[in-house]
């Protein structure tokens, strides 16, 4: 499963339960009892209670005034629409950083790619994360545009519930991200901006057909 290095006791929760869900331990229309899950967790119920209400803003959840909390019904549409937008934004920032890195940042970025080569070939999804999110955020940040990074960023904190079954559940996605990463670390590290977009707009979209696909066969399950 995934470390959680870095992240608040809330953040930890959170992606706890949201495992959970995408992975059908909890069910779609499940009521989420605050105290039951504090006590599966082993924690209190203020962070409970906070990973709820992030997990909201995601679809995962929905959260009724006075009512609770309860699994939402996942829509494969609503997710195919949330990857659409997380592919042009991301593609754009890949765009701007070909040609607006810097050459520390260049070799930053070839470092975490390279780096999450020892995790691809050990299966270690969660180092590979890790790595994943490192290079995806040099990216934005090497766009030299903070309204595109805040969208960014906005968007894959969204998409981050439905994206990790794909390194986990099905360890191949990992394998071809890694290959993905390579042909965009190669075009940024030329400066080839349509190149770039091109395949940052591939590698989310290849992302997208995984993650979507997952939760079909989960819904037919359910």
């Amino acid at each position: 499963m995934h470390a959680s290095v870095g992240k608040t006791r809330s953040e930890e929760i959170r992606q706890r339960i949201a495992d959970d869900i995408v992975s059908g331990r909890l069910k779609p229309g499940q009521k989420l009892d605050e105290p039951a899950l504090a006590e599966h967790y082993q924690v209190s119920r203020t962070p409970v209670r906070d990973a709820l209400r992030q997990l909201s803003g995601t679809g995962l959840v929905r959260i009724l005034p006075k009512r609770g909390a309860w699994v939402a019904e996942i829509d494969p549409q609503q997710l195919d629409e949330l990857f659409e937008a997380c592919a042009e934004i991301d593609a754009l920032c890949a765009k701007l950083a070909a040609v607006r890195l810097t050459g520390i940042e260049r070799r930053q970025l070839e470092l975490a790619h390279t780096q999450s080569e020892d995790y691809v070939s050990g299966g270690d999804d969660a180092g590979y994360a890790v790595c994943n999110e490192k290079l995806h955020d040099l990216i934005y940040q090497g766009s030299r545009n903070r309204a595109l990074v805040d969208i960014a960023r906005g968007l894959r904190q969204r998409a981050a519930p439905f994206r990790l079954p794909q390194f986990y559940v099905r360890n191949e996605r990992m394998n071809a991200s890694f290959k993905e990463h390579a042909l965009l670390v190669k075009a940024v590290e030329a400066g080839d901006a349509e190149a770039a977009y091109v395949a940052m707009h591939t590698h989310i979209t290849n992302s997208s057909v995984h993650v979507i696909e997952f939760f079909k066969e989960s819904m037919a399950v359910w």
